[in-house]
């Protein structure tokens, strides 16, 4: 069946003040429904920066009015909140410590300014200025931004908006890439200081973190059922975040990692020292009061920071020990794949931009010169 061309009224144009940002312009028109009735709808053209003069705005209204009056009918506004709901319902992803990140940037900032916008309405300048204005670092801003993205992707494969070319990948956010601070490293001999103020387990949790270049989240992972003795050589497979087991960061993290014979020796003795502790998962490092893996902000809250603080090296954390080995790697003139392969980014750019391939002695070499460093005479 051909549908006859649907025809709109202009209707009316005012400026609207909101209670943050600039006034926008707000369209009032009558829509002419199939049914033959009418539905007053509003929409906002722009901001007052956009459009300075009522003039401005008006010729935008009339270009929004025609590109409305084409062969097909009219489609229903879709809000984003509307686009958000679906999405958590159906396109979360899997990972635990991903999707809580994004129910988080969704339920404080994303949706209290954009849930009841029609989502054709939603423009670049308009998320530029509203980035502009949260009270949040660039790298944050820019995470806000790659959801929003990730929204709109969405809402097109839906077909609740044309096919298109993303607007999103239009709206910038000022100093996303730069650094506010510069990441933390450590040397061996502060590691060694920072140390003499961690009582275990958790010394010997900051040990394997500084040896491997771990996340903390794949050193809580750990099980024992990981680790070939025999091959020395120990398994990344999973992850712990936010009191769940869940997958790595990536497929890359997803290796064989080779375990050095002085590591191997301070896990066999972190494994008799608590062997008479309740650990019915296999769990390298687990709470003896609950059986599962510690909460790692509560062992930086109440050890690192502290042993920092006494070490005289200042604040520090669970990624700074990852910082440290690939700084440790770098220095001792490691070759890059093999950094990389170490630290097992999935981009070499991640690393640095280099294409040769590594062999598992290259590793195995490279990783034994840092642990060698870590763990001296005096410490192991």
């Amino acid at each position: 069946m051909e549908h006859k061309r649907q025809r709109f009224q202009f209707g009316w144009l005012n400026l609207k003040a909101r209670m943050n940002g600039p006034e926008v312009w707000v369209l009032r028109y009558r829509d002419k429904l199939m049914e033959g009735k009418t539905k007053t709808r509003s929409v906002i053209i722009g901001t007052i920066k956009q459009y300075p003069s009522q003039s401005l705005a008006r010729k935008a209204s009339m270009s929004f009015m025609l590109s409305m009056n084409d062969n097909k009918p009219p489609a229903l506004s879709v809000s984003f909140g509307a686009v958000m709901t679906r999405y958590l319902a159906e396109e979360l992803p899997e990972r635990h410590s991903t999707a809580s990140r994004y129910q988080s940037w969704m339920k404080n900032h994303i949706e209290p300014r954009w849930r009841g916008f029609p989502i054709e309405n939603i423009k670049p300048l308009l998320v530029e200025d509203w980035l502009k204005k949260l009270d949040l670092a660039p790298k944050s801003k820019s995470h806000l931004k790659n959801l929003m993205h990730v929204l709109f992707n969405a809402a097109m494969r839906w077909e609740l908006i044309p096919y298109q070319h993303n607007p999103m990948c239009l709206v910038r956010v000022k100093d996303s890439s730069k650094r506010l601070r510069e990441p933390k490293f450590l040397t061996a001999q502060e590691f060694c200081a920072v140390l003499e103020h961690i009582s275990e387990p958790f010394r010997t949790m900051c040990i394997v973190a500084m040896c491997l270049g771990l996340r903390v989240s794949e050193v809580l992972g750990l099980k024992w059922t990981a680790i070939d003795w025999e091959g020395s050589r120990i398994a990344i497979r999973q992850a712990y975040v936010y009191g769940r087991q869940g997958d790595v960061k990536t497929r890359a993290s997803q290796k064989w990692m080779p375990l050095d014979r002085s590591l191997a020796e301070k896990l066999r003795q972190h494994r008799l020292r608590f062997a008479s502790r309740p650990n019915i998962e296999g769990w390298v490092f687990a709470n003896p009061e609950t059986g599962k893996p510690y909460w790692p902000s509560r062992i930086q809250k109440h050890w690192l920071i502290p042993a920092g603080e006494k070490a005289g090296v200042g604040r520090i954390g669970w990624h700074t020990f990852r910082h440290s080995h690939s700084t440790l790697l770098h220095a001792l003139g490691v070759d890059l794949k093999v950094q990389q392969e170490l630290l097992r980014h999935a981009d070499i750019r991640t690393t640095m931009n280099i294409y040769t391939q590594a062999v598992p002695s290259a590793l195995r070499e490279a990783n034994s010169k840092v642990v060698r460093l870590v763990i001296p005479a005096q410490v192991a």
